[in-house]
């Protein structure tokens, strides 16, 4: 038999866990390695077992259990267990609410561990349903790629595509109140989510199972497994193209989505400024490492038109990003003004994209230039 990672959860999965199941179906499983052992030949073995904080105790059995169901395993020379014990506080995972009605399933906890991809399957994967997906991203914060995620999916919707909306900040969530949405989404099986919906988009953000106020405290693998199971687990249907508003910058989530999911391309928003073109060029560099396309860039807080005398300003600065685009071979996609409509709807929960004037029409371009190239 050789002796790889899946042959070793089978051989943990005989492992009882506390109060039901086994250690591996219960995720207590975590950071497993398998490789050569320092000497002697065979092969070494090392994982922590994770415990809900008041399964503590049991720690030590579940230990020696699990050591001698791996020692068992032909080629096995040393085993290497560390036992740690996972409060089951709201920061070890937002919940998605239980299935109405007397036997509902429990709730769907977010921000596992991400679960490692199935023997066979190498690279990025589809999405069941999902014809296309496009990153929103930037290099920076403050650039409106959250405000431009949520009008660039209405005004999708509005062309008549079947459009989905992931909030991927996991952090700074703002999708559930750009979107005018607060309501928790239910999980009537315990193992998918239901998503929400509104102004023709169907909608999932970590936002919806947290307070407003509530900060999310997670190290890397947690960020990643939550980004995970939004894409995996949430009951998405069928839909033309799913939007992705990523966090700025170039970590965790943005490493896991390029390597996990097969994307169509990545949308890079930035001001003309230079300080945020800078880091702008900081996200181009990241997917073209992650071998991600990047399909266009995006100018926001281009133009600011006083709305009492009509005169044109340029806040910071004009065209800049379509220079940058002109100097890099790709396409500019367009150009959002900074306008006070634009913020006053995403504060109050309508995307100006949903409405008729000079902002709506902005995004409206964007939207056909992107279906007419296919790209949405």
């Amino acid at each position: 038999m050789t002796l790889d990672k899946p042959a070793v959860m089978t051989a943990l999965a005989r492992v009882a866990a506390p109060g039901g199941g086994d250690i591996v179906g219960r995720d207590m499983v975590r950071a497993l390695t398998v490789g050569p052992a320092a000497s002697g030949g065979g092969a070494a073995v090392a994982f922590v077992l994770e415990l809900p904080e008041a399964q503590a105790g049991a720690g030590e059995g579940l230990r020696a259990a699990a050591e001698a169901a791996l020692r068992a395993l032909p080629g096995v020379a040393k085993v290497s267990v560390a036992v740690a014990a996972a409060a089951l506080t709201p920061q070890r995972g937002a919940t998605a609410a239980p299935g109405a009605g007397a036997g509902a399933a429990p709730s769907l906890k977010i921000g596992g561990h991400p679960t490692p991809q199935p023997p066979g399957q190498t690279g990025p994967q589809r999405l069941a349903g999902i014809d296309r997906i496009l990153a929103i991203a930037s290099g920076k914060g403050g650039v409106g790629k959250s405000t431009v995620s949520s009008n660039l999916a209405v005004a999708l919707a509005r062309e008549g595509r079947r459009v989905g909306l992931l909030d991927a900040d996991i952090y700074g969530p703002s999708q559930p109140r750009m979107m005018g949405v607060n309501r928790r989404p239910a999980s009537p099986d315990g193992k998918t989510i239901e998503p929400l919906h509104a102004h023709g988009v169907t909608l999932m953000s970590i936002g919806f199972m947290l307070k407003e106020e509530e900060a999310v405290v997670w190290r890397g693998p947690m960020l990643m497994g939550a980004l995970q199971q939004l894409l995996t687990q949430v009951k998405w249907g069928e839909l033309d193209v799913l939007i992705v508003d990523l966090p700025p910058g170039t970590g965790d989530v943005q490493l896991t989505l390029c390597q996990r999911t097969h994307l169509t391309g990545a949308l890079v928003v930035s001001t003309p400024q230079d300080i945020a073109l800078l880091d702008a060029r900081r996200a181009i560099d990241m997917f073209g490492k992650l071998k991600t396309p990047v399909l266009g860039l995006i100018e926001n807080m281009s133009t600011y038109v006083c709305p009492n005398c009509g005169h044109e300003a340029h806040l910071f600065g004009h065209g800049g990003v379509g220079a940058e685009a002109e100097r890099l071979g790709l396409p500019f996609l367009g150009e959002i003004p900074l306008s006070l409509d634009i913020r006053l709807a995403g504060d109050a929960g309508t995307p100006v994209a949903a409405g008729e004037g000079p902002e709506a029409e902005a995004y409206l371009r964007l939207a056909r230039r992107l279906v007419a190239g296919g790209m949405a």
